[in-house]
């Protein structure tokens, strides 16, 4: 059984990036190649085609792989809904909402179900290529890991680790996760990679040495930082805290506000990346900037908190004075709910029971009650466009501003609203503008011409090019052979 685990000296290290541009790279080779994380944290969750959801980063890198992505590709997904609890997903459904210490006498049953998963995945394939989560050198957490070294031992899958040398420290940070953990871990440990270095590499050198000697570990290579990463969809949401690029030449201002448990925020990549648009997320505490030509409500997973943020932050009065000035407003998923009258929560699904009035920009109301729908779509905007997407959501949204819906769902019918006057409009389906029809169909009210590129095209041809500067920037065939490649 050929695997190699990628583990990191952090969050944010570029794990998810390697084993995606791995992925790509075995794959270009001939290869049958599997992406795995046993557990994954995360709100920017994606929809498998049988209707179960995992991580964001299991799906491309599903995509990277050529392959449908699998509820076993991500068996454990927790998803966040306050700082001390998630709702926790297993193998694509949802188990129930667990604080952070309930979760902890679940994980001897989870091993067994991301065992289960990977060894599904192993038997269709050549290669598997497994995402660790954090850092194992977090060794508070290790007495029942299953996401890093608990896991590696229990599959006897070898591990490299990644060092961030932009963070600084990187030297440090691998001897220090030497010296940390203990002789079992360490030794499964077959080598190291450094990450995301800028200039000239041969200045590192030194370094890298120094990390050999201090370690023992081999040196697997080191990659450049990549420029192609700015057209994957990000997992994290420490991405939307980074400043944009420079957008000159760009014609219509698009703001998204970050709420405190926005998801599902890879909807605004295609915005991101095209010329036509200035997007820019809005940080708590700051006004929305008075040239914005559309706002746009991301999902969220918890409804009524964000929406109680959204005031706290005073966003819900510039919204509805951008609204009285003729702006625009776009509401997706949990931002859709908020433009309504109201939003209730009877049964406290996300969180404590209890209702509040939304925005009133759409003449729509929200239970959050009933199954969770959780499927991939397809359709047309009432203009014709066409579109593909997915819903992930709890709750039901009726009123007499749905007898105006935004699009229509290829066996499913009718979804969203749109006002009156054809300004504010939500929809629960994610994904809205991966296609360059429906991109250019919602942004043509902002007088502007889209650059006619699918998102999916974009992203494509960014693997290939970061499958390409790994084959010359790692040792390739040292990894192949770690992983048990023949």
């Amino acid at each position: 059984m050929a695997s190699l685990m990628i583990q990191g000296c952090g969050s944010d290290v570029g794990k998810s990036t390697l084993v995606a541009g791995l992925c790509r790279l075995f794959a270009n080779r001939g290869l049958v190649v599997r992406p795995f994380k046993p557990q994954n944290m995360s709100n920017n969750a994606a929809v498998t085609a049988d209707g179960g959801e995992i991580g964001r980063a299991q799906a491309l890198q599903a995509i990277a792989c050529r392959t449908p992505a699998s509820v076993h590709m991500n068996p454990v997904l927790l998803k966040p809904q306050s700082d001390v609890g998630a709702q926790v997903v297993v193998q694509g459904r949802v188990v129930g909402n667990y604080k952070a210490r309930a979760f902890q006498g679940l994980k001897p049953d989870l091993l067994a179900t991301t065992l289960d998963s990977y060894r599904r995945l192993a038997a269709e394939a050549d290669l598997v290529l497994v995402e660790g989560a954090g850092s194992p050198a977090e060794t508070n957490l290790r007495a029942g890991d299953i996401a890093n070294m608990g896991f590696a031992h229990a599959a006897d899958v070898p591990v490299a680790l990644v060092g961030d040398i932009d963070r600084g420290h990187v030297i440090a940070a691998l001897a220090g996760a030497h010296l940390v953990l203990d002789e079992a871990d360490r030794a499964r440990i077959k080598g190291f990679i450094i990450n995301k270095f800028r200039g000239d590499p041969a200045l590192f050198d030194d370094g890298r040495a120094e990390v050999v000697r201090r370690t023992g570990w081999p040196d697997l290579g080191m990659v450049p930082w990549l420029p192609p990463v700015r057209f994957l969809p990000a997992e994290d949401a420490v991405v939307l805290e980074r400043p944009a690029a420079a957008s000159e030449g760009r014609r219509a201002k698009v703001v998204v506000p970050m709420l405190s448990r926005i998801a599902n925020f890879d909807d605004f990549d295609p915005l991101r990346n095209d010329p036509a648009i200035d997007l820019a997320f809005l940080p708590p505490g700051a006004v929305l900037p008075a040239d914005t030509d559309l706002v746009i409500l991301p999902g969220t997973k918890a409804t009524l908190a964000d929406l109680a943020f959204l005031r706290a932050n005073g966003w819900d009065v510039d919204i509805l004075a951008h609204a009285r000035r003729g702006g625009r407003v776009l509401g997706v998923c949990g931002g859709y709910q908020m433009l309504g009258r109201t939003v209730s929560d009877p049964e406290g699904v996300e969180g404590a029971p209890g209702s509040a009035p939304g925005l009133g920009l759409l003449d729509v109301e929200t239970v959050l009650a009933g199954d969770k729908t959780v499927r991939p779509v397809a359709g047309q905007l009432t203009d014709g466009a066409a579109f593909e997407g997915y819903e992930i959501h709890v709750g039901r949204t009726s009123g007499p501003g749905a007898a105006r819906p935004l699009l229509a769902i290829d066996g499913h019918g009718p979804d969203g609203a749109v006002s009156a006057d054809g300004r504010i409009a939500g929809a629960y389906v994610h994904g809205l503008f991966d296609k360059a029809s429906a991109r250019a169909a919602l942004l043509a009210p902002l007088g502007v011409a889209t650059d006619g590129q699918d998102q999916s095209a974009r992203v494509d041809a960014a693997l290939d090019e970061i499958a390409d500067i790994l084959e010359r920037s790692l040792d390739i065939a040292a990894i192949a052979r770690i992983a048990g490649l023949p």
